[in-house]
């Protein structure tokens, strides 16, 4: 059962931000995250009022909140790192954030063996690899590097927050709606400081309309992912959960290549690998 959930949490997340990168590169990532997260919270809305999940209100909800205010950060460094960079790999480097749940459950009593040590050595080569000097060409901005991590970081800390606001399905639905309500209350403040300090919200031609399915997609699928990491970290250990989940980079570097024709030189692409490397040898040990 956890294999199937985190499968499920690997292909939603990996469509999902393909989806976002590919929407930021032609409308504002802000205005990505808070028209995509608005779509979730509605239908969030609908789940909630008619199973009654209301009644699974408890402390555990500050969780969710807290994940609502760290997720709008993740989502807007990644989709501008996506807009910014080659998604085969932003993506792969994106999975590292899967070390703060690992670190979660180590912390909370599981103990790192020799795959999981050597998997953050081979992750740390592969950041240097994907991101580091080029001999010939432009290498990947260091920007697009650090926006990439700060992601990461943000995406691991929602896995172990979001893990921790249920411990019932109904309870997931109410945790999942509260985290998206704080996700889009977060997110439409700073789109309305962006915009009082003169930055743009909309595209020239105005509202994307015609996009509106896909911006719907790209919050639905988030939030699925996030869900169905929620139940698999709850029938599974935390470690390996978050580590089989980190798969969702693959998912996002084949739709970029099979969409996009995205091509990589031979270095990024060695070092995409090793991050996914890293990322996968946990689950081993």
């Amino acid at each position: 059962m956890t294999a199937l959930f985190v499968l499920a949490t690997s292909l939603l997340w990996g469509m999902a931000d393909f989806g976002g990168g590919v929407l930021t590169r032609r409308t504002p990532a802000l205005t990505v995250v808070v028209v995509s997260q608005s779509v979730a919270v509605v239908v969030l809305g609908a789940i909630v009022a008619s199973t009654g999940a209301w009644s699974e209100a408890s402390p555990h909800l500050w969780f969710a909140v807290a994940a609502g205010l760290v997720g709008p950060v993740a989502m807007l460094a990644f989709y501008k790192a996506l807009a910014l960079g080659p998604m085969g790999v932003v993506s792969p480097l994106g999975s590292l954030g899967v070390a703060v749940p690992v670190g979660v459950g180590l912390v909370l009593g599981e103990r790192p063996g020799p795959a999981q040590l050597a998997g953050i050595l081979v992750a740390v080569a592969g950041v240097v690899l994907a991101g580091g000097p080029q001999l010939r060409g432009a290498p990947v901005q260091r920007r697009t590097v650090a926006l990439t991590l700060v992601a990461a970081f943000g995406f691991g800390a929602v896995m172990a927050l979001i893990a921790e606001a249920s411990t019932t399905l109904t309870g997931l639905f109410l945790a999942l709606f509260v985290q998206r309500v704080t996700n889009v209350t977060a997110g439409g403040l700073a789109l309305w400081a962006s915009v009082r300090r003169g930055a743009v919200a909309l595209p020239p031609e105005g509202f994307p309309w015609a996009a509106l399915p896909a911006l719907g997609f790209v919050g639905l699928a988030d939030v699925a992912a996030n869900g169905t990491y929620s139940l698999a970290a709850q029938h599974g250990p935390v470690t390996v959960a978050a580590v089989l989940a980190s798969l969702y980079p693959v998912v996002t570097a084949l739709a970029a290549r099979g969409f996009l024709s995205e091509r990589l030189r031979a270095v990024q692409a060695a070092g995409a690998g090793l991050a996914l490397v890293g990322t996968l040898l946990p689950a081993t040990g």
